[in-house]
């Protein structure tokens, strides 16, 4: 079983700055995807980052260029980098890990409990 554990929100006043971590254990592929969703009241979750093994990464629009992510594949280590912290940043973090298994075809999909991250005008 895979487990996500996530840390580092909190509140912060805009244009301020956090950091999250998600560090994944259990039984997974190392070409594994890692990254962050968030989800705000009333709306849908949304991609906000991800970052292959490799090194490869994706953003969402509305934070490039505020946020980076990183990660650390000896310690299975997601992190979210957030700067310039605005009131429609706040949301509920989630990390997700996507181990996904080509030759069977199968994406195993996992997250973490969700992480709270308040941006105050």
């Amino acid at each position: 079983q895979v487990q996500l554990v996530e840390s580092g929100g909190g509140l912060v006043q805009a244009g301020g700055s956090l950091r999250l971590s998600c560090a994944a254990s259990g039984s997974f592929l190392s070409s594994n995807t890692m990254g962050w969703y968030r989800q705000a009241p009333g709306k849908q979750r949304e991609l906000v980052a991800t970052m292959a093994n490799g090194g490869s990464t994706n953003y969402a629009d509305s934070v490039k260029g505020r946020f980076t992510i990183a990660r650390d594949n000896a310690k299975n280590t997601v992190y979210l980098q957030m700067d310039s912290l605005k009131p429609e940043d706040t949301a509920v973090y989630y990390c997700n890990l996507k181990d996904v298994r080509v030759i069977a075809r199968i994406t195993y999909d996992y997250w973490g409990q969700g992480t709270q991250v308040t941006v105050s005008s």
